[in-house]
């Protein structure tokens, strides 16, 4: 069941990631145009797996707050929902605990009642993910993942799955005022209220697409801002909400493109989108309208699961180079303190730690793939030490670091230090390192099978 179907509907996403920050003057800019919902996206996995190993947020709390504070006041003002996807940046339990305390925090702060608050959780049981795994529903999401084990999946400290549209859909049903999303494929919190009120599905899922990252598809483009769209019967379009920006049609296209591995294919739960047949008009008031969005449904349901488990312990020391003697031979350098270094522990078997050398202005950002060879006048190294123990970690970094800082290389006429180090002190222990143990797509029933819809009323 869907409400009342409406000529347009306009969907306010106030920036790209939940806490990162927009105007004001954008924001009412944006309520000015009347919108039917505000949503926003709030995760990622962009920077790996360690927000979800630790339990940790994206973004602080005040950070966070002073962003839903403006949302959900205006948005209660206006009677509007209000949806934010991948709570707290990893959409587990910990992180949508977290954003549901600042929610109510604000809320009672603000003395705002009669709101209904419906919290959708995407924690996933490590007992359901190892008898869909013994079924043989489970399977690497790309050719690059570790096939799932028993093993693996029990060393996870937790997983989650992103979720579809329709357990928003349900929460809309159920006449929420704001919802909280645990793990959520990022266009689907867009695409969902999208769809509860009969628009193409295509076209909310490509919208969703765009609005997840919102000012980012203008230019000059930016997760920092906010954004309009606006869905009609067979288009949508995108609308700056800040003078200084335009969105055109190369803008808009090319935001379309963003990171995906195919061009124009899109997989999401359950469903595949095709933007291939796309056209992107430029409206000539810094708008574009998009037409031609496809949609198709999966014969077979799948989620994307994401778990995380710590692997190792990690130290690391920031240091520059400028003697041109070093900077010719600095690989050779590194290979030969760190053979000096393994030699020192010989007592400590090698599986227990690895030492990386990092070096910027010569190959730190391509390594191997780095077309330019001819090193910078100066080099910024980042040397690494991961190990079993936080103890081993700091150890064998900082014999790492003082092997370095005095090796005696070819045609150094000097005895000073080889490094320069911008910090005191030098080694920064950093702690728990995390890989995604889980990084697969698993079989469901439907799309609302793995999600349980909470509600309360405040």
């Amino acid at each position: 069941m869907v409400s009342k179907i409406k000529e347009e509907f306009k969907i306010l996403a106030p920036c790209g990631m939940l806490g990162y920050g927009f105007p004001r003057s954008s924001f009412m800019k944006g309520m000015e145009h009347g919108p039917d919902a505000i949503v926003v996206d709030a995760g990622s996995t962009d920077a790996g797996p360690h927000k979800l190993g630790a339990g940790a947020a994206i973004v602080s709390k005040q950070a966070c707050k002073k962003d839903l504070e403006i949302m959900i006041t205006e948005g209660v003002k206006a009677r509007i929902p209000i949806i934010i996807g991948s709570a707290g940046g990893s959409g587990a339990k910990v992180h949508v605990e977290w954003t549901r305390a600042i929610i109510m925090e604000i809320l009672q702060e603000q003395g705002i009642h009669g709101i209904k608050v419906a919290t959708i959780w995407a924690d996933i049981t490590n007992e359901v993910v190892e008898e869909k795994l013994n079924e043989g529903k489970c399977e690497p999401l790309g050719l690059t993942v570790p096939a799932l084990t028993k093993e693996r999946v029990r060393a996870t400290n937790g997983i989650v799955a992103q979720m579809g549209h329709e357990p928003i859909m349900a929460a809309l049903q159920a006449e929420a005022d704001i919802i909280i999303c645990g793990r959520a494929y990022d266009p689907s919190p867009f695409a969902a209220v999208a769809m509860y009120h009969g628009f193409d599905s295509a076209l909310a899922y490509h919208l969703g697409k765009i609005l997840e990252c919102a000012a980012l598809c203008a230019d000059p483009g930016t997760t920092k801002d906010c954004m309009l769209g606006i869905l009609k019967k067979d288009s949508f379009i995108v609308k700056p909400l800040n003078d200084i920006r335009r969105c055109t049609a190369v803008s808009v296209a090319a935001h379309t493109f963003y990171e995906k591995d195919h061009p124009y294919i899109l997989h999401g739960p359950g469903l595949v989108l095709n933007l291939e047949s796309c056209v992107f008009t430029e409206l000539g008031d810094d708008s574009v309208e998009v037409r031609g969005s496809q949609i198709s449904v999966t014969p077979v349901y799948r989620i994307k699961l994401e778990g995380a488990m710590q692997v190792a312990y990690r130290t690391f020391v920031v240091a520059g180079v400028r003697d041109p003697l070093l900077i010719a031979q600095i690989e050779e350098v590194e290979d030969q303190v760190k053979h000096q270094v393994n030699e020192y522990y010989n007592e400590i078997p090698q599986e227990d730690y690895k030492i990386n050398f990092i070096n910027y202005g010569l190959n730190g950002v391509l390594g191997g793939l780095e077309p330019h060879k001819s090193p910078a006048h100066e080099l910024g190294i980042v040397f690494e030490v991961i190990a079993k123990t936080q103890d081993m970690a700091n150890m064998i970094c900082s014999s790492v670091r003082s092997t370095f800082l005095h090796y005696g290389y070819k045609g150094r006429k000097a005895t000073a230090g080889n490094l320069a180090f911008p910090f005191a002190p030098s080694d920064v222990p950093f702690g728990a390192v995390y890989e995604f143990s889980v990084y697969h797509l698993m079989e469901v029933r439907d799309g609302l099978e793995m999600f349980l819809n909470e509600y309360v009323e405040v």
